[in-house]
């Protein structure tokens, strides 16, 4: 029954939950915590603690850990399925949608017109991302080592077509040494 619970509840916050993995992080909470006391607040930000230090999304991670402490290994598999279940039911479904209407001149309108959408979405989230957090050392007085990072990672990413795995590790190990 409990396995039914766990399905029931990660289903429902990845059908519900939008805005990407911390978004869904009240929800969970809620679930967690406050609906079906799976866990103690304080359990609940050991989970999102760790859940936050292993690779991956956030939610994901966090569903699992839930999953797993709450019905171990089978609870933690069906808690991550369920999770990630609805946005592939989704992506499916429009993919089939898309594939069979491809010809069709409104979808062309549509998709032509999500373009430069996308391109303004993710213009503006590498804007938002250009901030002291992010580059520690900007501003005239100090070295800008990572703003030069960023650009030649840029122009060799761009221009000279470098494989990105390649520029994280030199950008890694460039900033180790000189930072």
């Amino acid at each position: 029954m409990v396995l039914l619970k766990l399905f029931y509840v990660f289903f429902k916050i990845g059908m519900l939950g939008f805005g990407g993995g911390y978004a869904m992080l009240s929800l969970i909470q809620f679930e967690v915590v406050d609906h079906y006391a799976w866990a103690t607040l304080g359990e609940f930000s050991d989970m999102l603690a760790i859940s936050q230090m292993t690779p991956g999304p956030v939610s994901i991670n966090t569903a699992t850990y839930v999953g797993y402490a709450v019905a171990g290994l089978p609870g933690a598999v069906v808690a991550t399925i369920a999770l990630c279940l609805p946005s592939f039911l989704m992506m499916y479904f429009v993919v089939r949608f898309l594939m069979k209407n491809k010809e069709n001149r409104y979808v062309r309108y549509v998709l032509s017109g999500l373009r430069p959408v996308l391109g303004g979405l993710i213009l503006a989230a590498a804007m938002l991302l250009m901030n002291r957090e992010n580059f520690c050392d900007f501003g005239w007085p100090d070295r800008n080592l990572s703003v030069l990072i960023f650009v030649a990672s840029f122009v060799a990413l761009y221009r000279f077509k470098v494989n990105p795995m390649w520029l994280i590790v030199a950008s890694g190990v460039v900033g180790a040494i000189f930072m």
